[in-house]
């Protein structure tokens, strides 16, 4: 059961209006979102012009091979995340391997830091301004973070079908809304009407229920985990004639592996063809914990709980 009062301009009640609410066409919109993004920057990155992988300079001075002592990221955000449960974890860290396999010059989210961002308040502020915000949402008297925190247990939803997406600057592992499929938490009695898109429509609206002003910078159907980013050209370099520059048959090498790796999950983790759904492929968001509201220089994975 979704809220009765919905904002006239919440950016995701469009996608569910639009899909007749509907979970089979919701999980459609979102496995097209990622299907379609993956096949342009497949095309983007292997194309002769390709220079090279976007590097993260931030993290690079954080965590990289620039290295700073000392260095704090400028960025200050504000969100609500789910944290993946241990079965997740697992499949992440087998996808991490796999990786790091073509490309062990990548930088890998640590488990700990693993997180889906149901809901961006804001971000790339001062730690004053997040302050502030914080202190409006723990003062509201309509919709307490608790409320905020616990909407996830009492409203259960599903995650199927993970993938590995990627661009050139980063990857991840998206997933899709379930629609319907077998599972073990469907034998309970529950139903996939209301869907993780229902799910961030609804903490949209408590939030905003609370005074504070949502300032996220996007709300495109996509539920993912970033797994790992590119900090350094390293290992995707001619050497010897031509050295620095960037050797595109080792960009080739990643991109056919990430390919692959998408292969193996759909034969394993994917709702198979006689019906069954592997468990270790399903996510139920906040199943253990409920959502997380995270403060502070969480960019990669970092910060605090408010």
């Amino acid at each position: 059961m979704s809220l009765t009062l919905i904002s006239e301009d919440n950016p995701f009640q469009g996608l569910i209006a639009d899909s007749n609410d509907d979970p089979g066409l919701l999980q459609l919109r979102y496995e097209k979102h990622r299907t379609c993004r993956n096949k342009q920057q497949r095309e983007k990155i292997l194309a002769e012009d390709f220079s090279g992988w976007t590097l993260d300079e931030i993290l690079m001075r954080l965590d990289g091979p620039g290295k700073e002592e000392g260095f704090l990221d400028p960025r200050n955000c504000l969100v609500i995340w789910a944290r993946p449960p241990s079965h997740i974890r697992d499949l992440i860290s087998f996808v991490q391997s796999e990786l790091k396999d073509a490309a062990p010059s990548l930088w890998f989210m640590p488990p700990e830091n693993q997180h889906i961002t149901v809901l961006e308040v804001a971000h790339s502020l001062t730690e004053t301004q997040i302050e502030d915000l914080i202190q409006i949402l723990q003062s509201s008297t309509n919709i307490t973070p608790a409320q905020i925190l616990e909407h996830a247990i009492a409203h259960k939803t599903r995650l199927l079908k993970p993938m590995v997406s990627f661009d050139s600057a980063a990857l991840a592992l998206s997933f899709v809304p379930a629609a319907g499929e077998c599972s073990a938490e469907r034998s309970e009695g529950h139903n996939d009407n209301y869907t993780y898109h229902h799910l961030r429509r609804d903490i949209f609206d408590m939030v905003r229920q609370t005074n504070v002003p949502v300032a996220s910078r996007y709300s495109v159907p996509s539920a993912h985990v970033t797994i790992a980013r590119f900090i350094t050209h390293e290992g995707f370099l001619v050497n010897g004639t031509h050295p620095g520059q960037l050797d595109h048959s080792r960009v080739k090498l990643l991109v056919d592996k990430i390919g692959g790796i998408n292969e193996k999950l759909k034969s394993v983790y994917w709702p198979q063809p006689d019906g069954t759904n592997p468990e270790a492929g399903e996510w139920v968001v906040g199943q253990d914990k409920g959502l997380v509201i995270r403060r502070g220089r969480l960019w990669y994975g970092g910060g605090e709980d408010v």
